[in-house]
């Protein structure tokens, strides 16, 4: 039987969606984790990606047709942390947003006792979109912009891109579904003010929620701000070409996306080569999705109009000019380079050592 010696008192839950701040107040959370736990909130694991794992293994465990939940695997050791502080316990992970009700009522049995108050964060579908194109491409997507477009425009079940965006972006049906769960007095939707909006806004809203007094957190962390769409478009042409390689997923995470893109493209900002969003049918879509945000009469901080799409500037795909593409990728190489003789410079100073001490 799982170990639960003092059941917390309140845990909350962040469940996402994607690309709505996630990264952002999960960096806050981690930074400031001495002084949350001198408010009795700690931001449950020593290191984040005891939650990654956690969830990883709630997502591919313990369902029909899944193998069971390991008894002292990454949910359960998750679930013990959790339930031995006696106070507030925060997790934050945005996979969590798009599991089914078997997988909700695993979460509540687990912190049975405990008050569950689940978050879910939301941004409008017109920002949403390019970033999640943009995310795509740095996990070995290979559909262009207008492909990806068209499949989340008229997804079907054979489209997997169109249905994996739908999976984490439809907010009415992630918010009906959870809330359905918990009930409406553990559910709180927040969204993601608009651009221009200070960030330190969107954390307030989250803090509030999750109960963190103000002031007690620094939010100047490092932030997550995406890739641009030369360095996108330089990393779908890669991952074409990789594809025949057989490159392992281990071994793509630790140098495409780990280092070439999250490391390297990211430090020319989304704004160099902006990728702009102004479809007629997106902006149809975020009003049909506020329409039925506001009949299910959520418990919502921030304001659900604020999810109504307004145009993004920038430039569609076709207009990147094949230099900046050049540059994207030229860029991408000089870090890989400097990073590559950097470590060899460590590596050489500690041969020296060692032969200094022999």
């Amino acid at each position: 039987m799982p170990y639960a010696p003092v059941v917390a008192k309140r845990v909350v839950l962040h469940i996402g969606a994607m690309k709505s701040g996630t990264s952002f107040i999960q960096n806050v959370l981690d930074a400031n984790r001495q002084r949350l736990i001198e408010h009795d909130i700690v931001f449950a694991g020593d290191r984040w990606r005891q939650q990654v794992l956690a969830v990883r293994e709630l997502s591919e465990r313990g369902g029909e047709g899944q193998e069971p939940l390991t008894a002292d695997g990454p949910w359960q050791r998750l679930v013990d942390i959790v339930n031995a502080w006696d106070g507030t316990a925060i997790i934050s992970m945005e996979f969590l947003a798009p599991r089914q009700r078997a997988k909700i009522d695993i979460i509540q049995k687990a912190f049975a006792g405990a008050d569950l108050q689940v978050v879910l964060t939301a941004r409008d579908l017109a920002r949403s979109l390019p970033s999640m194109w943009t995310e795509s491409m740095q996990n070995r997507g290979v559909r262009t912009w207008d492909e990806f477009l068209e499949s989340v425009r008229t997804p079907d079940l054979s489209d997997k891109p169109g249905r994996w965006f739908w999976k984490h972006q439809r907010i009415s049906e992630i918010a009906e579904r959870w809330r359905g769960a918990v009930g409406g007095d553990h559910f709180t939707l927040v969204t993601v003010p608009p651009k221009g909006t200070p960030p330190g806004v969107l954390w307030e809203r989250f803090a509030g929620v999750a109960g963190i007094p103000e002031g007690v957190c620094d939010t100047n962390v490092r932030s997550n701000p995406g890739i641009d769409a030369a360095s996108a478009m330089v990393l779908r042409e890669l991952n074409e070409r990789l594809a025949a390689d057989d490159l392992s997923r281990q071994d793509y995470e630790w140098i495409v996306k780990g280092a070439l893109a999250k490391r390297g493209l990211v430090q020319r900002g989304r704004d160099k080569v902006p990728l702009g969003m102004n479809e007629r049918w997106v902006r149809r879509a975020s009003r049909r999705e506020v329409r039925k945000l506001k009949a299910l009469r959520l418990r919502v901080v921030g304001d659900v109009e604020e999810l109504e799409s307004q145009p993004v500037d920038g430039v569609h795909t076709r207009k990147v000019t094949a230099e900046q593409r050049l540059e994207a990728a030229l860029d991408g190489m000089a870090f890989l380079v400097t990073q590559q003789a950097e470590r060899g410079r460590r590596g050489r100073g500690n041969a020296r050592d060692e032969e200094e001490t022999t």
